[in-house]
């Protein structure tokens, strides 16, 4: 196509950025900081101001995030097949003699995230699963459209479930039993309503063909619908991996280099380790209060006692609620806690002694965390000022709890005596 004549290119801050309305916290600059595409900086821009930007700007590479994608692949000079194919760009690079060239790594990112998936979790190739077979997408967004056509891409005959139509929530298992791979493209329990799912656990169930779940949502590390999937063993993974594949081949046009992919998996587990929490859980008195102060501090990380916790919030002790309103009360309240803390990112998290008699905690403390049992001996854990403790004794407590604690535990460390010896323990066994 005939290239645009370019305009005088207004300043900007940095060469390489990524453009939206409101953005928030973001990881590109950290993931392209990594890759090399730097100073990378955030563009916030309001519609008004996106043309003038994009057609004007000093800018070498840009990233689009909603709601501009569409206007990206309008006011490029040249567009990739994948631009021309769905209407819209994430990426736009200003060639030197000054036209603006658009590509959709979108579609990159998620075709490498699905191969991996099926190569790493379901030992077989992307195209031996899908090719000829059903796989359904969740919503009908932008994302969604960069979903299909990495599906489609790989053979699969693809179906949209969305709110209305002939493909809805309602009949998804009468009319897709035999899916082999689920795809949610929508928002739903995407941080902070989380964790939430646009498929609950039972409807999964019904999809007897179902070879593994993805998501395109990377806060939180386990979505609603992932922690569904796990529940009933079936392989699933959240989209970080798509973030920093996409940012990957957005990098490379921005360098006119080729990477190395390995820094995907690099990338994405520097990620996680700083941004998953650590979550203690074990028996009133075993120490996780004293172990996770210490741990927090060789971890340079914020500390978070739920119980200390719930009386900031409500000016009453855990004990008192516990003895004025009853343990059932507590409960409900703790729970309340501990979701707004669970889906946060890069705490360490000191959970009470009970709050694995919830088993709804258990997702709200999984979807971001890694969490810890710290098994002490019964005689040796502390039981002054624990008013369930007191009430129901350590010994039936213990019967009640600790296969529960074990179940949820990702590991276990035996107790050292001392609060530095388990944060030490700890840390080695997680390797932060």
């Amino acid at each position: 196509m005939t290239s645009t004549p370019a305009r005088q290119p207004q300043a900007t801050t940095a060469p390489f950025g990524l453009l939206g309305r409101k953005l928030g916290h973001s990881w590109s600059p950290r993931i392209h900081t990594t890759l090399g595409s730097v100073p990378y900086e955030l563009f916030e821009r309001e519609p008004e101001e996106v043309e003038p930007f994009v057609r004007e700007g000093s800018w070498r590479g840009i990233n689009v995030t909603i709601p501009y994608k569409r206007d990206a692949a309008r006011l490029a000079d040249e567009r990739s097949p994948r631009v021309e194919r769905l209407g819209a760009a994430n990426t736009l690079v200003r060639r030197p003699n000054g036209s603006i060239y658009a590509e959709n790594t979108d579609v990159l990112g998620f075709s490498l995230m699905l191969q991996r998936f099926c190569e790493r979790r379901l030992g077989t190739t992307a195209q031996a699963l899908l090719s000829g077979k059903p796989a359904l997408v969740l919503g009908s967004g932008g994302a969604s459209a960069a979903v299909q056509a990495a599906l489609e891409d790989a053979g699969a005959q693809v179906s949209v479930i969305s709110r209305s139509g002939e493909d809805t929530y309602q009949t998804l298992t009468e009319r897709h039993a035999d899916a082999v791979l689920v795809v949610n493209a929508t928002p739903v329990g995407m941080y902070p309503n989380c964790p939430a799912t646009p498929v609950p656990e039972k409807d999964l169930a019904r999809l007897k063909s179902l070879a593994g779940v993805l998501d395109v949502i990377y806060n939180p590390t386990r979505t609603g619908i992932v922690l569904a999937a796990e529940c009933l063993g079936i392989p699933a993974e959240t989209g970080l991996s798509m973030l920093v594949a996409q940012a990957l081949r957005s990098s490379e046009l921005f360098q006119g280099r080729q990477l190395d992919v390995s820094l995907v998996d690099q990338i994405e587990a520097q990620i996680l380790s700083e941004t998953g929490n650590v979550v203690l859980i074990g028996m009133p008195g075993c120490g996780k209060t004293t172990t996770g102060k210490r741990l927090a501090r060789m971890l340079g990380r914020p500390f978070v006692d739920i119980d200390d916790a719930i009386e900031a919030g409500t000016g009453e002790s855990a004990a008192h609620i516990i003895s004025t309103r009853g343990e059932q009360e507590f409960r409900r309240v703790e729970s309340k806690v501990t979701g707004e803390y669970g889906a946060r990112s890069g705490l360490v998290i000191a959970c009470g002694g009970g709050v694995v008699t919830v088993p709804a905690n258990y997702d709200l403390l999984h979807q971001n965390g890694t969490i810890v049992f710290i098994d002490r001996p019964i005689a040796e854990l502390e039981t002054a000022g624990r008013p369930v403790s007191a009430t129901k004794g350590v010994e039936k407590l213990a019967r009640e709890r600790m296969d529960i604690y074990r179940a949820w535990s990702d590991i276990t460390i035996s107790s050292m005596g001392s609060p530095a010896g388990n944060a030490h323990a700890i840390r080695n066994q997680l390797g932060l």
